[in-house]
């Protein structure tokens, strides 16, 4: 009983690290994509201003 125990305690600890290093992906994947999201707008906003300073 008690090696089951140390067994499922392992597994346990194995677990919650996996979702860990996934949860951290998952938030540098959301500031990448919010950064992005801000450049392509700026983008957006200086060609529509470059084109309006040349009428």
């Amino acid at each position: 009983m008690k090696k089951i125990n140390i067994l499922l305690l392992a597994l346990t600890v194995f677990a919650f690290s996996g979702c860990e290093v996934v949860g951290g992906i998952f938030k540098a994947g959301a500031a990448v994509g919010i950064i992005s999201v801000v450049v392509v707008i700026l983008l957006i906003w200086w060609l529509i201003s470059s084109f309006r300073g040349r009428s």
